[in-house]
C-alpha cells in the first residue's frame, strides 16, 4: 500500500488554497480531493487498445504516397 502524500496534500492546502492549519486538518480526505479536482482538473481514464486503435486509424504517422 502506497502511504498517503502528505507532503504534496499540505503543499496544495496551505499553498494553492491558502488554507489555515486549523481549516486544513479539519477537511475531510474526501472534501481535500474535490478541492483538488476543482483546482486542476479531473483526472482522465487511461487509454484502452480500442481508443489507441482508433487514434491510430484516424492520426495516421505516415502517409501513403501514390505509385
Amino acid at each position: 500500500m502506497t502511504p498517503f502524500p502528505w507532503a504534496e496534500a499540505m503543499q496544495f492546502g496551505f499553498g494553492v488554497l491558502r488554507l489555515s492549519p486549523d481549516q486544513f486538518w479539519r477537511m475531510t480526505p474526501r472534501e481535500l480531493a474535490s478541492a483538488l479536482i476543482g483546482a486542476r482538473g479531473g483526472i482522465a481514464a487511461p487509454l484502452d487498445r480500442g481508443g489507441l486503435d482508433d487514434l491510430m486509424r484516424r492520426y495516421p504517422d505516415h502517409q501513403e504516397q501514390a505509385r
